[in-house]
């Protein structure tokens, strides 16, 4: 038998992403990491997170704190006492939801690409450059066309962003922090389904709790909940993530399979 394989340490992200986008503006400017955190719930929101980070004379204006990480890789303690230092040491900023009602609506890849816009405008700040965790930019054809004939911000897609680059995990952070949060609001209105202990998302319990109780509002109604409901008519796409499949007879996202 061959020698098992070293697993590879943990390594904090870093600006070294952000800085050479900054390098490639002139050495000056703001970068914003995006995550979204909710994709794969079952119930609840969908919300992104926006951390900008200010580079003069090629080097951040603030460090992030130490520590910053990917959210699913810290502890709910952890995420929650990263917060306020996050808060202190960005440039600035912010979230954007888009809740159950919209994702079945306009589906999730839209959904997701509203809220992102929404955590860029609650920044309150110019930006230059965007750092997108994922492979799909869902983000440039929608700034260009908010602002015709101004200059966007370059969008860089990076799979991983999550875990390579600081203002993305921090992003991640505070997207993670405010729906757990919110999710336990809500779960004191309709504790049967254990939102606070579930967070949306498709445990056994929570599954169990839609067979015997029914399907409350903040469940998105175009998902396969596991129980037999018909469809509604005017949802025609879902997202096969995290134990959610499309609705039967439901046509698919054309972006679906870039993400």
């Amino acid at each position: 038998m061959g020698a098992a394989r070293a697993r590879r340490p943990a390594v904090d992200p870093t600006l070294e992403v952000e800085r050479g986008l900054i390098d490639e503006l002139g050495g000056s400017g703001v970068v914003v990491g995006l995550d979204e955190v909710g994709r794969g719930a079952l119930a609840g929101p969908v919300v992104v997170g926006a951390c900008a980070v200010r580079f003069a004379g090629g080097e951040p204006v603030a460090a992030l704190p130490v520590g910053v990480r990917d959210s699913k890789a810290l502890t709910a303690r952890r995420r929650e006492a990263l917060v306020a230092p996050i808060g202190e040491a960005a440039h600035a900023h912010g979230l954007g939801w888009a809740p159950a009602a919209e994702i079945d609506e306009h589906g999730i890849m839209e959904a997701l690409t509203r809220a992102a816009l929404r955590a860029l405008d609650a920044l309150g700040c110019p930006v230059d450059a965007i750092v997108l965790d994922g492979s799909a930019d869902v983000l440039s054809g929608r700034l260009a066309a908010a602002a015709p004939g101004a200059v966007v911000p370059r969008v860089t897609l990076r799979v991983g962003a999550d875990r390579d680059c600081a203002s993305v995990a921090a992003a991640s952070v505070l997207a993670k922090v405010a729906r757990d949060d919110h999710m336990v609001e809500l779960s004191r209105s309709a504790p049967d389904y254990r939102w606070d202990a579930n967070k949306g998302y498709g445990a056994a319990a929570h599954r169990e709790a839609i067979e015997r109780c029914g399907v409350h509002e903040e469940h998105r109604r175009s998902w396969n909940l596991g129980v037999r409901t018909a469809p509604r008519a005017d949802v025609l796409w879902s997202a096969d993530v995290a134990g959610a499949q499309r609705a039967p007879g439901a046509r698919p996202d054309p972006q679906e399979a870039t993400r």
